[in-house]
């Protein structure tokens, strides 16, 4: 079995392969060819925080495997510490041998950016130039990479609370090499009043920003709310919108944009579809200029999976990690 690090992942797997396979984990999710039960949740009053067992089979690829991620959002007063935790296990899907144990705290923010980069492809204007990123937490330069990825983005505008936070997240892109103009909107109004492609990545309880300040045609991804209770888009902006989830089944039990928009009669379950089916041209993606696109992912274990896998084969070619007897 071999043991990869955060910097073993990071050395082996680029944004662009990270998109292409999660990509390719979504079509098979959508055509059948995935087994993914609804992840187990464990909450922890005390300490505010959510742990998630996430088990995937992806028949067409051969991959098997569980993530097991934790949210402490007080880690950071209380212990110094990051707010997520997590790991992959990858098992031999023909012998059940255990593969592979990967960090998987990187790997789930690549991968998460990496859906948001295959939604973005399969969604965005190929004209998109100007992209709003809400929030600048670790999840946010991983969303502005994976956007820049697939169209040619010139402008990045960064809307969070915290200044302070804002311009880290400027100094974490310049270091990345992101070639765009990158800068801190004024306010959120004003970032949609230019943005083509937005991404949500953020703990919000509420809506971020008013249906009446986006752009016709802009796309949008939604990937920080991860409960019911959380929700990052307005009712207003989701009814006008082609709504496009990671899974059905996950989205509808997990998403709180979803559910607080059928909960307001604006959203009939009938007219959202999965990522997946638009990658493989059996749902419709964008058809209009002007038409808003919503792509709301939960997070789903194929995608750490098939990042996993890409990791593990390209670490092994590399001589990445540790490889180590468990027998």
């Amino acid at each position: 079995m071999r043991i990869l690090t955060a910097a073993d992942v990071r050395q082996a797997v680029s944004m662009r392969e990270a998109i292409d396979a999660v990509a390719a984990a979504f079509t098979q999710l959508s055509t059948g060819h995935a087994v993914v039960p609804l992840r187990l949740p464990i909450s922890q009053e005390a300490h505010h925080s959510h742990t998630f067992f996430m088990p995937a089979l992806l028949a067409q690829s051969g991959g098997l495997g569980l993530k097991v991620v934790s949210v402490f959002p007080e880690n950071g007063v209380r212990h110094g510490m990051p707010s997520i935790h997590a790991i992959v296990v990858l098992i031999e899907a023909d012998t059940g041998r255990p593969a592979a144990v990967l960090d998987g705290t990187y790997l789930t923010a690549l991968r998460t950016g990496a859906a948001s980069g295959a939604a973005t492809q399969a969604l965005a204007r190929p004209d998109s130039r100007v992209l709003a990123i809400f929030g600048a937490g670790a999840q946010a330069p991983h969303q502005v990479e994976a956007v820049c990825a697939v169209r040619p983005i010139e402008r990045v505008l960064v809307v969070n609370r915290s200044r302070q936070r804002a311009e880290g997240l400027l100094a974490t892109l310049a270091a990345r090499g992101i070639a765009a103009e990158v800068a801190i909107a004024p306010s959120a109004a004003a970032a949609l009043a230019v943005a083509d492609v937005v991404c949500c990545a953020t703990s919000a309880p509420t809506a971020l920003f008013d249906d009446a300040d986006l752009r016709p045609g802009t796309h949008i991804n939604g990937v920080g709310s991860f409960t019911p209770h959380m929700a990052e888009v307005p009712v207003a902006t989701i009814a006008r919108a082609h709504v496009v989830v990671d899974q059905r089944l996950a989205a509808w039990h997990e998403s709180g944009d979803l559910v607080d928009a059928r909960a307001a009669g604006v959203l009939d379950e009938s007219r959202v579809v999965e990522l997946g089916e638009v990658i493989a041209g059996t749902a419709a993606g964008r058809t209009s200029a002007d038409q808003i696109t919503f792509f709301k992912s939960v997070g789903n274990a194929v995608q750490d999976i098939a990042v996993g896998q890409a990791a593990l084969t390209h670490a092994q070619r590399l001589g990445l990690g540790v490889a180590v007897d468990l027998v």
